[in-house]
């Protein structure tokens, strides 16, 4: 059973304000306005997988370190490249409780506890003799209705979930969810990395794409921006108030008109002989981040900026099973300067808010908090990928409020793949700034009353205000 005062402090004094502040944020409801659950699965109100399937297999947390320890991939059900899965569900699971060790002292060893006991009600003890009773008792979980994903959106409170969806996507299932769920908004978020990263290998294809869409001629540079304005604003209609844009590094660019279009048709010329020169890939991607942040200006949609990630470092594990399989590294990342010609064009406008996100902790407290303190359309997002720990939690706290306060963030939000593990990562989130609010009362920093109100709008009003979703 988890203990009610996990992550809380352990000084019994301060533990008990955390709990009391906790206790006044717990039942708020969830917003998750970044996230990347499968509209699908709600339009269809799909049966959960088996628990391989929805636990292991898709949560690079775990199998990157199983696969650091020799325990390949394929071996706990993820897929290969042509989609086949090489073992049973069972066997899958095996394997993954054999080596559950291996998590101790990791956050997903919390994570993964919380949600078997509170989501589902299996407080077994994972490990190698309980893999089979620990499935078993999942897989008739699974199969019960109120485990469907549609009741389970509702049982965990969530008024708001944003999926992220390509800019060339369909939203045909967000079409079908808008007249089918009665109190909660599942909306899409604007992700145009597709048709924005020349070195993409599918990006002509995905940018004529955009163009049959749109009916834009995307063989200019005018035609393939308002190919773009013209999708934000179908995303809007369906109920959009985010852009998201995973890049390589922070640059950005502001390039004469000219100067841009050259640049473009250079790049589809090149792309279309697979020559993609690096250096124009980049000066692409840090226009287009500005670009971005003008139809922001117009449009309203918040953007958010995720960069800093080697995508696929290691080679051989892409090689044989793709993107997204726990192959990806973080790396040092320059703000300061990076965003400097986008911050000139825009970063005193208070219609632009721009959520920065970072792989890169040493950038909170020399770049980001001052960044944010400073220009009205910046805001830091909460700890992201490598650190949305409870530890991360509480070092991101430590290093951004003295410079930003609260209020140049945006709140919590998840960002999860893994549908079920939403109400634990919020609870979570919850229970570290309790925590550390809960050491300003204790040393007489912040008024608890203060301490109180503070800890409601970093768990709901901050995010709801940020996002736009009022």
């Amino acid at each position: 059973m988890v203990d009610p005062d996990r992550l809380f402090p352990a000084d019994p004094s301060t533990r008990a304000i955390a709990r009391e502040l906790y206790e006044q944020v717990r039942d708020l409801p969830l917003l998750s306005p970044h996230g990347h659950v499968d509209p699908k699965m709600l339009a269809d109100d799909e049966q959960l997988p088996n628990p391989a399937a929805l636990f292991v297999a898709p949560d690079h947390y775990l199998t990157r370190m199983l696969y650091s320890q020799g325990i390949h991939p394929r071996s706990l059900g993820v897929p290969d490249r042509s989609g086949t899965v090489h073992v049973s569900d069972r066997e899958a699971w095996r394997t993954f409780c054999d080596h559950w060790y291996l998590f101790r002292g990791t956050p997903s060893r919390g994570w993964l506890e919380q949600s078997l006991a509170e989501i589902f009600g299996v407080t077994t003890p994972l490990g190698p003799a309980t893999a089979d009773q620990v499935y078993d008792e999942l897989t008739e979980r699974i199969l019960a209705p109120e485990f469907r994903p549609r009741a389970l959106l509702r049982r965990f409170g969530l008024e708001v979930l944003a999926t992220t969806d390509a800019a060339t996507g369909t939203l045909e299932h967000h079409e079908k969810l808008a007249g089918e769920l009665d109190g909660v908004r599942v909306i899409p978020t604007f992700r145009p990395d597709a048709v924005t990263d020349p070195d993409r290998p599918d990006w002509l294809e995905s940018v004529e794409t955009l163009g049959s869409m749109t009916g834009a001629d995307i063989g200019t540079w005018t035609g393939y921006l308002e190919a773009l304005a013209r999708r934000r604003e179908e995303f809007k209609a369906a109920g959009a108030t985010a852009t998201d844009h995973g890049v390589p590094t922070a640059g950005t660019a502001d390039l004469e008109l000219a100067e841009a279009a050259r640049l473009y048709h250079r790049l589809r010329d090149d792309a279309s002989r697979d020559n993609v020169d690096a250096d124009d890939a980049e000066l692409f991607r840090a226009q287009m981040m500005t670009e971005m942040a003008r139809m922001s200006v117009d449009d309203g949609l918040v953007m958010q900026l995720h960069p800093g990630s080697l995508r696929d470092h290691d080679r051989k594990l892409y090689a044989e099973l793709g993107k997204d399989v726990g192959g990806d590294i973080p790396m040092p990342t320059d703000y300061v300067r990076g965003l400097r010609p986008l911050l000139d064009a825009f970063g005193d406008d208070p219609r632009l808010r721009l959520v920065l996100f970072t792989l890169d902790e040493t950038a909170y407290s020399r770049e980001l908090a001052p960044l944010a303190g400073v220009y009205p359309a910046l805001y830091l997002g909460p700890p992201w990928w490598f650190y949305d720990s409870p530890d991360g939690m509480r070092r991101y706290r430590e290093l951004v409020t003295e410079t930003a306060g609260f209020y140049n963030t945006v709140g919590f939000t998840d960002d999860t793949r893994a549908f079920p593990s939403i109400p634990v990562r919020h609870d979570v989130a919850r229970r570290i700034d309790c925590g550390f609010l809960a050491h300003l009362v204790a040393e007489h920093r912040l008024p608890a009353d203060e301490a109180a109100e503070t800890a409601a709008d970093l768990a709901y009003h901050l995010p709801k205000r940020a996002y736009r979703l009022d």
